[in-house]
């Protein structure tokens, strides 16, 4: 029998609903039978959460100071937190903002090593950790800085929709001109080797996405398209990445085109995850292209204001543990064949990546 994978799952914000989900995600028997969970936290954190979910059937923990002493048939906790933690559900605290430091950072320790597998991180306040020291204005940069590598992609995912973002967690004035050609062309380069090594896509089709309304209507209302944009998509296609557009942000999710790629870029944050949040938000997932290792998160917040009162919905949770797991199957699959420990038939044609053309 094949070892299952060791699914590492930090705690995040113990005053939100971090724990909520974990727990109701971990309760679905079969997410056993497919992995070993291995929680970040509190013994007693987990127990407090747990007293407040009807209908729960009995989980079985075991409680280990290392991951190295994991029992594959029962939901892990590695405590790291002090005994005497407390717990305020909906308000965030110093103390909740340094326990998910810790709990991150004893994780990370532990998927270097490789007592863990892959990473699932439950949301954050991250101003609330920044006053505490963290130096990073999210878990993407921090696990940039972590693994040593000069670029990453976040990539919102769900399983009809992939959407990753140029610049990410920077304040929207500061976005134009954090946009280069080089930049978007680095980010296009991430999602292909993604898609193609994650996510089993041949031979991905990527739509990039415009900074201006209606991609700046011909140089009236913003040259970004133009001037940066557009040769960035030339240059891809160049390298053979099959990119197409810049594309009006608007009209291009509104009328569902979105359906012909298997990716997006979109220019800055909330170009992108509003619309993926809005068509997917119960099951997507936060995942960190260009990393050593596999890292995924649910797509939302802390959600202060359900915790501890039993509202909160495991989906994304349940598909951010899932995601983790396929990509790593996909992952060995891929560098098997890349290895020549495998063999395809090659294709009967060779498709050839389009020249790009700014479309309003």
């Amino acid at each position: 029998m094949a070892r299952k994978l060791i699914v590492g799952i930090t705690q995040g914000d113990g005053n939100g609903i971090s724990y909520e989900v974990i727990i109701k995600a971990l309760a679905d028997e079969r997410i056993l039978d497919m992995c070993t969970p291995v929680i970040y936290g509190s013994s007693k954190i987990f127990g407090f959460y747990k007293k407040h979910i009807h209908n729960i059937e009995q989980i079985n923990t075991n409680v280990i100071t290392s991951a190295k002493d994991v029992h594959q048939k029962r939901v892990n906790i590695v405590n790291c937190l002090p005994e005497n933690v407390f717990v305020e559900p909906g308000q965030p605290t110093p103390e909740s903002a340094k326990s998910a430091m810790t709990a991150l950072e004893r994780a990370v320790a532990d998927i270097k090593e490789g007592h863990i597998d892959v990473l699932v991180t439950a949301p954050i306040n991250k101003r609330a950790m920044v006053g505490e020291g963290f130096g990073y204005t999210g878990h993407t940069e921090y696990l940039e800085e972590q693994f040593g590598v000069d670029e990453v992609a976040m990539i919102m995912v769900t399983d009809n929709l992939k959407v990753g973002v140029v610049t990410g967690h920077i304040p929207l004035k500061d976005v134009p001109a954090n946009i280069t050609s080089e930049k978007i062309l680095a980010k296009l380069r991430l999602m292909r080797n993604s898609l193609q090594r994650d996510f089993g896509v041949d031979a991905p089709k990527i739509a990039v996405l415009g900074l201006n309304p209606h991609c700046g209507d011909g140089g009236l209302l913003g040259d970004e398209e133009q001037q940066i944009i557009l040769p960035a998509v030339k240059a891809a296609n160049e390298e053979g990445i099959m990119a197409f557009g810049p594309y009006s942000p608007d009209g291009f999710f509104g009328l569902g085109n979105y359906q012909k790629f298997d990716a997006v870029l979109a220019m800055y944050h909330d170009q992108g995850l509003t619309p993926f949040k809005a068509l997917a938000f119960e099951d997507g997932v936060n995942y960190t292209a260009g990393l050593p290792i596999i890292r995924t998160s649910p797509d939302h917040g802390t959600a202060y204001e359900m915790a501890g009162r039993d509202m909160a919905d495991p989906r994304s949770m349940k598909a951010a543990i899932y995601t983790a797991i396929d990509i790593y199957n996909r992952r060995e699959e891929y560098d098997d064949l890349i290895e020549g420990r495998m063999t395809i038939k090659a294709p009967d044609t060779e498709i050839k990546p389009r020249g790009g053309r700014i479309i309003e």
